[in-house]
Protein backbone atom coordinates (compact mmCIF):
# COMPACT_ATOMS: atom_id res chain seq x y z
CA UNK A 1 0.00 0.00 0.00
CA UNK A 2 1.38 3.39 -1.05
CA UNK A 3 2.08 5.69 1.89
CA UNK A 4 3.37 9.08 3.04
CA UNK A 5 3.80 10.52 6.47
CA UNK A 6 1.06 13.09 5.71
CA UNK A 7 -1.64 12.97 3.06
CA UNK A 8 -3.33 16.22 2.06
CA UNK A 9 -6.76 15.96 0.45
CA UNK A 10 -7.13 18.91 -1.90
CA UNK A 11 -4.73 21.11 -3.88
CA UNK A 12 -6.33 24.46 -3.07
CA UNK A 13 -4.32 27.28 -1.45
CA UNK A 14 -4.45 25.87 2.10
CA UNK A 15 -3.65 22.34 0.97
CA UNK A 16 -0.64 23.19 -1.18
CA UNK A 17 0.83 25.56 1.42
CA UNK A 18 0.53 22.83 4.06
CA UNK A 19 2.07 20.22 1.76
CA UNK A 20 4.99 22.33 0.58
CA UNK A 21 5.86 23.47 4.09
CA UNK A 22 5.79 19.88 5.36
CA UNK A 23 8.05 18.79 2.50
CA UNK A 24 10.48 21.58 3.36
CA UNK A 25 10.44 20.40 6.99
CA UNK A 26 11.63 16.97 5.85
CA UNK A 27 8.25 15.24 6.18
CA UNK A 28 7.03 13.06 3.31
CA UNK A 29 3.75 14.37 1.94
CA UNK A 30 1.29 13.32 -0.75
CA UNK A 31 -1.35 15.67 -2.19
CA UNK A 32 -4.48 14.01 -3.61
CA UNK A 33 -6.55 16.30 -5.82
CA UNK A 34 -9.91 15.33 -7.35
CA UNK A 35 -9.58 17.56 -10.42
CA UNK A 36 -7.39 16.75 -13.42
CA UNK A 37 -5.39 19.94 -12.76
CA UNK A 38 -5.49 23.02 -10.55
CA UNK A 39 -8.67 24.85 -11.64
CA UNK A 40 -8.54 28.50 -12.67
CA UNK A 41 -10.58 29.59 -9.66
CA UNK A 42 -11.29 33.34 -9.66
CA UNK A 43 -12.76 33.63 -6.16
CA UNK A 44 -9.76 34.76 -4.09
CA UNK A 45 -7.11 37.23 -5.22
CA UNK A 46 -5.93 39.08 -2.11
CA UNK A 47 -2.83 38.19 -0.09
CA UNK A 48 -2.51 40.10 3.20
CA UNK A 49 0.77 41.00 4.91
CA UNK A 50 1.07 37.98 7.29
CA UNK A 51 0.39 35.63 4.37
CA UNK A 52 3.06 37.37 2.31
CA UNK A 53 5.51 36.82 5.16
CA UNK A 54 4.65 33.11 5.01
CA UNK A 55 5.20 33.09 1.25
CA UNK A 56 8.58 34.69 1.83
CA UNK A 57 9.52 31.96 4.33
CA UNK A 58 8.50 29.34 1.78
CA UNK A 59 10.81 31.00 -0.74
CA UNK A 60 8.13 31.77 -3.33
CA UNK A 61 7.24 35.42 -2.66
CA UNK A 62 9.38 36.86 -5.44
CA UNK A 63 7.82 34.54 -8.02
CA UNK A 64 4.31 35.25 -6.72
CA UNK A 65 4.87 39.02 -6.72
CA UNK A 66 5.98 38.80 -10.35
CA UNK A 67 2.50 37.46 -11.18
CA UNK A 68 0.60 39.93 -9.00
CA UNK A 69 -0.01 43.59 -8.34
CA UNK A 70 0.74 45.51 -5.15
CA UNK A 71 -2.16 47.46 -3.67
CA UNK A 72 -1.00 49.63 -0.75
CA UNK A 73 -4.12 51.81 -0.88
CA UNK A 74 -7.73 50.68 -0.73
CA UNK A 75 -10.84 52.80 -0.88
CA UNK A 76 -14.42 53.01 0.28
CA UNK A 77 -16.47 54.88 -2.29
CA UNK A 78 -20.07 56.03 -2.08
CA UNK A 79 -21.55 55.71 -5.56
CA UNK A 80 -24.40 58.09 -4.78
CA UNK A 81 -22.50 60.97 -3.15
CA UNK A 82 -19.16 60.46 -4.89
CA UNK A 83 -17.31 60.55 -1.56
CA UNK A 84 -14.01 58.63 -1.42
CA UNK A 85 -12.21 57.47 1.72
CA UNK A 86 -8.68 56.14 1.17
CA UNK A 87 -6.62 53.99 3.54
CA UNK A 88 -2.89 53.58 3.02
CA UNK A 89 -1.21 50.44 4.39
CA UNK A 90 2.11 52.20 3.97
CA UNK A 91 1.40 53.75 7.38
CA UNK A 92 2.05 50.39 9.08
CA UNK A 93 5.40 49.73 7.38
CA UNK A 94 6.98 49.53 10.84
CA UNK A 95 4.77 46.50 11.64
CA UNK A 96 5.38 44.44 8.49
CA UNK A 97 7.84 44.12 5.63
CA UNK A 98 4.82 43.99 3.31
CA UNK A 99 2.61 47.05 3.92
CA UNK A 100 0.27 46.32 1.02
CA UNK A 101 -2.19 43.77 -0.32
CA UNK A 102 -0.88 41.64 -3.15
CA UNK A 103 -3.56 41.17 -5.79
CA UNK A 104 -2.85 37.79 -7.38
CA UNK A 105 -5.37 35.10 -8.33
CA UNK A 106 -5.23 32.05 -6.07
CA UNK A 107 -4.76 29.63 -8.96
CA UNK A 108 -1.34 31.17 -9.56
CA UNK A 109 -0.33 30.10 -6.04
CA UNK A 110 -1.75 26.59 -6.40
CA UNK A 111 -0.09 26.00 -9.77
CA UNK A 112 3.22 27.32 -8.53
CA UNK A 113 3.22 25.14 -5.41
CA UNK A 114 1.91 21.94 -6.96
CA UNK A 115 4.86 22.16 -9.35
CA UNK A 116 7.26 22.79 -6.46
CA UNK A 117 5.80 19.92 -4.41
CA UNK A 118 6.09 17.52 -7.33
CA UNK A 119 9.74 18.45 -7.77
CA UNK A 120 10.58 18.16 -4.05
CA UNK A 121 12.17 14.89 -2.86
CA UNK A 122 9.65 14.75 0.01
CA UNK A 123 6.58 15.61 -2.04
CA UNK A 124 4.16 14.15 -4.59
CA UNK A 125 0.93 15.35 -6.21
CA UNK A 126 -1.64 13.05 -7.78
CA UNK A 127 -4.48 14.60 -9.80
CA UNK A 128 -7.73 12.76 -10.58
CA UNK A 129 -7.52 11.28 -7.08
CA UNK A 130 -10.54 12.08 -4.89
CA UNK A 131 -10.55 11.11 -1.23
CA UNK A 132 -13.85 9.33 -0.53
CA UNK A 133 -13.32 7.72 2.86
CA UNK A 134 -10.80 7.07 5.62
CA UNK A 135 -10.36 4.84 8.62
CA UNK A 136 -7.91 5.50 11.41
CA UNK A 137 -6.30 3.35 14.06
CA UNK A 138 -3.61 3.74 16.71
CA UNK A 139 -0.82 3.58 14.11
CA UNK A 140 -2.19 5.73 11.31
CA UNK A 141 -4.89 6.42 8.71
CA UNK A 142 -5.99 4.38 5.70
CA UNK A 143 -7.39 6.62 2.97
CA UNK A 144 -9.71 5.35 0.24
CA UNK A 145 -9.29 7.26 -3.02
CA UNK A 146 -11.38 7.24 -6.18
CA UNK A 147 -9.38 7.35 -9.42
CA UNK A 148 -10.76 7.20 -12.98
CA UNK A 149 -10.51 3.42 -13.00
CA UNK A 150 -10.44 2.13 -9.42
CA UNK A 151 -10.68 2.72 -5.70
CA UNK A 152 -7.15 2.79 -4.34
CA UNK A 153 -5.93 2.86 -0.76
CA UNK A 154 -3.13 4.89 0.75
CA UNK A 155 -1.63 4.89 4.21
CA UNK A 156 -0.40 7.85 6.28
CA UNK A 157 0.38 8.94 9.82
CA UNK A 158 -1.87 12.01 9.52
CA UNK A 159 -4.54 13.15 7.08
CA UNK A 160 -5.26 16.81 6.34
CA UNK A 161 -8.65 17.62 4.82
CA UNK A 162 -8.22 20.68 2.61
CA UNK A 163 -10.93 19.49 0.24
CA UNK A 164 -13.15 22.55 0.17
CA UNK A 165 -16.61 23.60 1.28
CA UNK A 166 -18.14 20.19 0.56
CA UNK A 167 -15.29 18.43 2.35
CA UNK A 168 -15.61 14.65 2.43
CA UNK A 169 -13.03 14.55 5.22
CA UNK A 170 -15.10 16.90 7.39
CA UNK A 171 -18.22 14.81 6.83
CA UNK A 172 -16.49 11.56 7.83
CA UNK A 173 -15.12 13.36 10.89
CA UNK A 174 -18.71 13.96 11.92
CA UNK A 175 -18.12 17.69 12.41
CA UNK A 176 -21.12 19.99 12.08
CA UNK A 177 -20.80 22.96 9.72
CA UNK A 178 -22.64 25.55 11.79
CA UNK A 179 -23.70 28.90 10.36
CA UNK A 180 -25.84 30.16 7.51
CA UNK A 181 -25.98 30.78 3.77
CA UNK A 182 -26.83 34.22 2.38
CA UNK A 183 -30.06 34.34 0.35
CA UNK A 184 -28.42 36.04 -2.62
CA UNK A 185 -25.65 34.77 -4.87
CA UNK A 186 -22.50 36.63 -5.83
CA UNK A 187 -21.54 37.27 -9.45
CA UNK A 188 -17.91 37.84 -10.41
CA UNK A 189 -17.05 39.38 -13.77
CA UNK A 190 -13.52 39.97 -15.01
CA UNK A 191 -12.71 42.41 -17.78
CA UNK A 192 -9.68 44.10 -19.30
CA UNK A 193 -11.81 47.20 -19.95
CA UNK A 194 -10.19 50.27 -18.25
CA UNK A 195 -12.84 50.90 -15.59
CA UNK A 196 -10.44 53.32 -13.87
CA UNK A 197 -11.27 55.88 -16.57
CA UNK A 198 -14.71 56.27 -15.02
CA UNK A 199 -13.39 56.87 -11.49
CA UNK A 200 -10.54 59.37 -11.10
CA UNK A 201 -7.94 58.14 -8.64
CA UNK A 202 -9.47 54.67 -8.39
CA UNK A 203 -7.44 52.36 -6.13
CA UNK A 204 -6.67 48.78 -7.11
CA UNK A 205 -8.96 47.64 -4.28
CA UNK A 206 -12.19 49.61 -3.98
CA UNK A 207 -15.43 48.91 -2.10
CA UNK A 208 -18.34 50.72 -3.72
CA UNK A 209 -21.27 51.31 -1.37
CA UNK A 210 -24.66 51.87 -2.94
CA UNK A 211 -28.22 51.58 -1.66
CA UNK A 212 -29.29 49.81 -4.86
CA UNK A 213 -26.34 47.62 -5.86
CA UNK A 214 -23.04 47.64 -3.97
CA UNK A 215 -19.97 46.13 -5.60
CA UNK A 216 -16.27 45.49 -5.12
CA UNK A 217 -13.62 46.35 -7.71
CA UNK A 218 -10.35 44.44 -7.49
CA UNK A 219 -7.48 44.91 -9.92
CA UNK A 220 -5.13 42.07 -10.84
CA UNK A 221 -2.40 42.51 -13.47
CA UNK A 222 -4.50 41.67 -16.53
CA UNK A 223 -8.09 42.48 -15.55
CA UNK A 224 -10.50 44.19 -13.22
CA UNK A 225 -12.60 41.80 -11.15
CA UNK A 226 -16.11 43.03 -10.34
CA UNK A 227 -18.08 41.40 -7.53
CA UNK A 228 -21.80 42.13 -7.12
CA UNK A 229 -24.72 40.49 -5.26
CA UNK A 230 -27.44 39.14 -7.54
CA UNK A 231 -31.11 38.24 -7.13
CA UNK A 232 -31.90 34.57 -6.56
CA UNK A 233 -35.15 35.13 -8.45
CA UNK A 234 -33.23 34.87 -11.72
CA UNK A 235 -31.80 31.64 -13.08
CA UNK A 236 -28.06 31.10 -13.34
CA UNK A 237 -28.35 31.21 -17.13
CA UNK A 238 -30.02 34.63 -16.96
CA UNK A 239 -27.44 36.00 -14.55
CA UNK A 240 -24.58 34.90 -16.79
CA UNK A 241 -26.06 36.40 -19.96
CA UNK A 242 -24.85 39.55 -21.70
CA UNK A 243 -27.77 41.67 -20.52
CA UNK A 244 -26.73 41.20 -16.87
CA UNK A 245 -23.12 41.92 -17.73
CA UNK A 246 -24.20 45.06 -19.58
CA UNK A 247 -26.33 46.18 -16.63
CA UNK A 248 -23.53 45.76 -14.06
CA UNK A 249 -20.69 47.24 -16.09
CA UNK A 250 -22.89 49.87 -17.69
CA UNK A 251 -23.88 51.05 -14.22
CA UNK A 252 -20.21 51.47 -13.36
CA UNK A 253 -18.99 53.24 -16.47
CA UNK A 254 -22.18 55.28 -16.85
CA UNK A 255 -23.13 54.21 -20.34
CA UNK A 256 -23.54 51.42 -22.86
CA UNK A 257 -21.45 48.34 -22.04
CA UNK A 258 -22.35 46.08 -24.96
CA UNK A 259 -18.82 46.54 -26.34
CA UNK A 260 -17.17 45.50 -23.05
CA UNK A 261 -15.86 41.95 -23.14
CA UNK A 262 -15.43 39.71 -20.11
CA UNK A 263 -12.90 36.95 -19.58
CA UNK A 264 -14.71 35.18 -16.75
CA UNK A 265 -18.26 35.09 -15.42
CA UNK A 266 -18.72 33.12 -12.22
CA UNK A 267 -21.71 32.64 -9.90
CA UNK A 268 -21.46 31.24 -6.39
CA UNK A 269 -23.33 31.05 -3.13
CA UNK A 270 -21.84 32.70 -0.06
CA UNK A 271 -21.77 31.19 3.41
CA UNK A 272 -20.77 32.05 6.97
CA UNK A 273 -19.92 28.70 8.57
CA UNK A 274 -17.39 27.25 11.02
CA UNK A 275 -16.87 23.53 11.66
CA UNK A 276 -17.73 22.38 15.18
CA UNK A 277 -14.27 20.84 15.45
CA UNK A 278 -11.06 20.99 13.44
CA UNK A 279 -9.57 17.57 14.22
CA UNK A 280 -10.38 14.03 15.25
CA UNK A 281 -7.53 11.77 16.24
CA UNK A 282 -5.06 11.77 13.33
CA UNK A 283 -7.28 13.78 10.98
CA UNK A 284 -7.51 17.59 10.77
CA UNK A 285 -9.27 20.06 8.46
CA UNK A 286 -8.17 23.47 7.21
CA UNK A 287 -9.30 26.18 4.79
CA UNK A 288 -12.79 26.02 3.30
CA UNK A 289 -13.23 22.54 4.75
CA UNK A 290 -13.12 24.15 8.20
CA UNK A 291 -14.73 27.55 7.63
CA UNK A 292 -16.45 29.73 5.04
CA UNK A 293 -17.09 33.47 4.99
CA UNK A 294 -18.15 36.15 2.54
CA UNK A 295 -15.29 37.66 0.50
CA UNK A 296 -15.49 41.26 1.77
CA UNK A 297 -12.08 42.04 3.23
CA UNK A 298 -10.26 39.22 1.48
CA UNK A 299 -9.92 37.10 4.62
CA UNK A 300 -11.05 33.65 3.43
CA UNK A 301 -8.04 32.33 1.51
CA UNK A 302 -5.66 34.03 3.92
CA UNK A 303 -7.34 32.35 6.88
CA UNK A 304 -6.95 28.98 5.19
CA UNK A 305 -3.24 29.58 4.68
CA UNK A 306 -2.95 30.61 8.34
CA UNK A 307 -4.67 27.34 9.32
CA UNK A 308 -2.09 25.46 7.27
CA UNK A 309 0.78 27.36 8.89
CA UNK A 310 -0.42 26.57 12.40
CA UNK A 311 -1.17 22.91 11.68
CA UNK A 312 2.13 22.19 9.95
CA UNK A 313 4.01 23.60 12.93
CA UNK A 314 2.04 21.18 15.13
CA UNK A 315 2.77 18.23 12.86
CA UNK A 316 6.45 19.06 12.82
CA UNK A 317 6.47 18.98 16.63
CA UNK A 318 4.59 15.67 16.66
CA UNK A 319 6.40 13.84 13.86
CA UNK A 320 9.94 15.16 14.27
CA UNK A 321 10.16 16.21 17.91
CA UNK A 322 7.95 13.63 19.59
CA UNK A 323 5.48 16.14 21.04
CA UNK A 324 2.13 14.97 22.43
CA UNK A 325 -0.22 14.75 19.45
CA UNK A 326 -3.47 15.35 21.32
CA UNK A 327 -2.13 18.46 23.05
CA UNK A 328 -0.70 19.90 19.83
CA UNK A 329 -3.81 19.34 17.73
CA UNK A 330 -6.11 20.61 20.47
CA UNK A 331 -4.03 23.79 20.63
CA UNK A 332 -4.27 24.18 16.83
CA UNK A 333 -8.05 23.88 17.07
CA UNK A 334 -8.37 26.38 19.93
CA UNK A 335 -6.25 28.97 18.21
CA UNK A 336 -7.70 28.74 14.74
CA UNK A 337 -11.38 28.31 15.69
CA UNK A 338 -11.13 31.23 18.12
CA UNK A 339 -9.68 33.53 15.47
CA UNK A 340 -12.28 32.41 12.96
CA UNK A 341 -15.16 33.14 15.33
CA UNK A 342 -13.80 36.32 16.96
CA UNK A 343 -12.32 38.04 13.94
CA UNK A 344 -12.99 36.62 10.48
CA UNK A 345 -16.66 35.73 10.87
CA UNK A 346 -17.51 38.86 12.85
CA UNK A 347 -15.60 41.20 10.53
CA UNK A 348 -16.86 39.79 7.24
CA UNK A 349 -20.47 39.83 8.42
CA UNK A 350 -20.02 43.45 9.53
CA UNK A 351 -18.37 44.38 6.21
CA UNK A 352 -21.30 43.00 4.22
CA UNK A 353 -23.91 44.68 6.41
CA UNK A 354 -22.16 48.02 5.97
CA UNK A 355 -21.91 47.66 2.21
CA UNK A 356 -25.57 46.79 1.67
CA UNK A 357 -27.22 48.96 4.35
CA UNK A 358 -29.91 51.07 2.67
CA UNK A 359 -30.82 53.17 5.70
CA UNK A 360 -29.68 56.73 5.04
CA UNK A 361 -29.15 57.49 8.74
CA UNK A 362 -26.92 54.45 9.30
CA UNK A 363 -25.05 55.30 6.10
CA UNK A 364 -24.33 58.76 7.50
CA UNK A 365 -23.16 57.24 10.81
CA UNK A 366 -20.85 54.83 8.99
CA UNK A 367 -19.45 57.68 6.91
CA UNK A 368 -18.80 59.66 10.10
CA UNK A 369 -17.13 56.64 11.71
CA UNK A 370 -14.78 56.22 8.75
CA UNK A 371 -13.96 59.93 8.73
CA UNK A 372 -13.19 59.75 12.45
CA UNK A 373 -10.80 56.87 11.80
CA UNK A 374 -9.09 58.72 8.96
CA UNK A 375 -8.53 61.86 11.02
CA UNK A 376 -7.24 60.07 14.16
CA UNK A 377 -3.78 58.53 13.73
CA UNK A 378 -4.26 56.03 16.58
CA UNK A 379 -7.65 54.83 15.38
CA UNK A 380 -6.36 54.67 11.83
CA UNK A 381 -3.38 52.53 12.82
CA UNK A 382 -5.59 50.16 14.82
CA UNK A 383 -7.94 49.86 11.88
CA UNK A 384 -5.18 49.19 9.35
CA UNK A 385 -3.52 46.54 11.54
CA UNK A 386 -6.87 44.84 11.94
CA UNK A 387 -7.78 44.89 8.26
CA UNK A 388 -4.30 43.65 7.30
CA UNK A 389 -4.83 40.62 9.61
CA UNK A 390 -1.77 41.53 11.67
CA UNK A 391 -3.85 41.93 14.83
CA UNK A 392 -5.50 38.53 14.36
CA UNK A 393 -2.11 36.84 13.98
CA UNK A 394 -0.89 38.49 17.18
CA UNK A 395 -4.09 37.43 18.94
CA UNK A 396 -3.68 33.85 17.75
CA UNK A 397 -0.22 33.61 19.28
CA UNK A 398 -1.65 34.56 22.70
CA UNK A 399 -4.31 31.83 22.79
CA UNK A 400 -3.08 29.14 25.17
Amino acid sequence: MDRASVIVAGAGPAGVVAAYRLAQMGISVLVLEACPECPEDMRASTFHAPTLEMMSELGILEELEAQGLRAPVYQYRNRQTGEVLSFDLGEIADATAHPYRLQCEQFKLTRLLTKRIGEHPNGRVLFNHRVVHYEQDAQGVTVAVETPFAIERFRCDYLIGADGANSTVRKWMGAQFDGFTYPEKFLTLSTAYPIERSFPGLANVSYMADAHEWCVLLRVPSVWRILVPVDNGQSDAELLRDDKKNQVIGGLIGGDATHVETEHRTLYKVHQRVASRYYDGRVAIIGDAAHLNNPLGGFGMNSGVHDAWNLTQRLQSILLDGADAEAELAHFERQRRTIMREFVQAQTIKNKQEMEDKNSESQRRRQADFEAILTDSEKRRTYLLNQAMITSREREALIA
